[in-house]
């Protein structure tokens, strides 16, 4: 994971806003290589360990429901470039036109496998091959969709410096969006004014506070985040 040279970032992304978190990146080069290798690493093994897993609930996916098995959108991840992020689908087919983009708890358009699949976080599994490619990381700011990345401030530019990621600490206190956003009148707005923003505050104090230790304790406690939900 070698970061680019200043002069060699979008022009969107050179502020001095966004200078200050480039700084702090930079000095960490090591752990930024390190973090590429753990990425590879971790992401093909988790991703042989668990394919028996991928399987079943591939099969359990098209028993409930009529579409794909893994769904697909448009997010934004390093630098501002566009990718296809994977999940396993966990609503019903064509979603996107019968809703907001993001999803509110007690959706109606969320399948029964899967809302299981959504509790345990077992629809991001398909992630890995993100990461593995070299799309996403492990530990870094959830890829928003393009139409949300167009609201970022300067100041929010500064987290495309690292690949998007699937877990994060803004990930964890946010744990219970759906049930959240379920309250209100209108969730994208709300979502684009509200949690955005303090989820950004999370983002941009781990990037500047990067180490690869902080990187192992969001894992760990991502997991025991969702082990508590189940309890």
């Amino acid at each position: 994971m070698i970061l680019r040279k200043w002069e060699d970032l979008p022009d969107n992304m050179k502020n001095d806003s966004v200078r200050e978190y480039y700084d702090a990146l930079n000095k960490k080069k090591s752990n930024l290589f390190a973090k590429r290798i753990f990425d590879v690493t971790a992401g093909l093994l988790t991703f042989i360990v668990t394919s028996p897993v991928f399987i079943i609930l591939s099969i359990a996916i098209k028993i409930d429901s009529q579409g794909p098995v893994v769904f697909q959108q448009t997010r934004v991840t390093q630098y501002g470039r566009q990718f296809q992020i994977y999940k396993f689908r966990t609503m019903v087919d064509n979603a996107e036109k019968f809703g907001t983009q993001v999803t509110t708890k007690s959706d109606a358009r969320v399948t029964k496998v899967g809302g299981l699949l959504r509790k345990f976080r077992l629809d991001e599994l398909p992630q890995l091959i993100n990461i593995i490619s070299g799309d996403m990381t492990f530990v870094g700011t959830r890829p928003e969709v393009p139409r949300y990345v167009e609201q970022y401030t300067q100041e929010m530019m500064a987290t495309l410096l690292l690949p998007a990621g699937v877990t994060s600490e803004a990930s964890i206190r946010y744990k219970d969006e759906e049930r959240l956003l379920s309250s209100v009148e209108d969730a994208d707005k709300t979502y684009v004014e509200v949690v955005l923003p303090d989820k950004m505050k999370f983002n941009l104090s781990s990037l500047k506070n990067f180490s690869s230790l902080g990187e192992m304790d969001t894992m760990f406690r991502t997991v025991a985040a969702v082990v508590k939900r189940d309890e």
